[in-house]
Formats: C-alpha cells, sequence, structure tokens
C-alpha cells in the first residue's frame, strides 16, 4: 500500500474534515510525498468542485498520481462535490517528464490555459 506522508489513504479521510482543511485543503503550496514521488500541490474545495492543482512531481514511478486521484475521487464523493478539476503544471518544465505527460495524455488530460494559473496539463472529471 502507498502511503502519502506516513498515512494510508484510509487514514486521511479519517482525519476530521477541519484538520484536512487547515493542513490539505488551504490553497496554499504543499510539498508532500507519495510512495517515493515528491510532488508540490495545492488543493481546494472552489464552487462546489475539488481543486487539485500539482506544480511538481518528482520520482516515483509505483503509482503515486494514480493513489493520490484515488484519494482525490473518494474524499470528493464523500463530501458531494460536484467534480474534480486537475491542474498539472508539466508544460514548460527545464526538464521535461516525459513519462508524466504520457501518462496525463492517456487519461485525457489537455494543455489549456487556466485564468490566474496559466498553462498546465487540465481535466475536469465530473461526479455522478
Amino acid at each position: 500500500m502507498l502511503l502519502i506522508e506516513g498515512y494510508t489513504p484510509d487514514e486521511i479521510l479519517a482525519m476530521p474534515n477541519e484538520e484536512l482543511r487547515a493542513i490539505v485543503l488551504s490553497d496554499e503550496p504543499l510539498v508532500f510525498k507519495a510512495g517515493s514521488a515528491n510532488l508540490l500541490g495545492r488543493f481546494k474545495v472552489e464552487g462546489g468542485g475539488l481543486v487539485m492543482e500539482l506544480a511538481h512531481v518528482d520520482g516515483g514511478g509505483e503509482g503515486a498520481l494514480p493513489a493520490l486521484a484515488s484519494l482525490a475521487r473518494r474524499y470528493a464523493v464523500r463530501e458531494q462535490l460536484s467534480s474534480i478539476d486537475w491542474r498539472v503544471h508539466a508544460v514548460h518544465c527545464a526538464r521535461p517528464n516525459l513519462k508524466l505527460r504520457r501518462v496525463l495524455e492517456r487519461r485525457g488530460f489537455e494543455v489549456g490555459t487556466v485564468v490566474g494559473v496559466g498553462e498546465c496539463y487540465r481535466l475536469i472529471e465530473v461526479l455522478q
């Protein structure tokens, strides 16, 4: 099982909402470890959806992004959110991660411009 900052996804979901909002969903830059990957991201709930913005992904390979996606989906469904808005800043990297780009494109991400964010790979996952 892949750990995120030493916690299982179930342990993260068991945290009180106030704690999750204060630590994770604060729309502040957050450096964290998922498996062997180091990530820099910003997360928030906005307009009834979960915004997952990743600025840096280094290392990994054992499924850090799918594990993060699964955790985000479980949280969004539990909180009855309508969507997950993924924004991955991997368009203009000094050392591009070609594997990451292939994975994003295969999953349906497209390059677009988000007002106030800039150009990024983006996917809006609508939840039922």
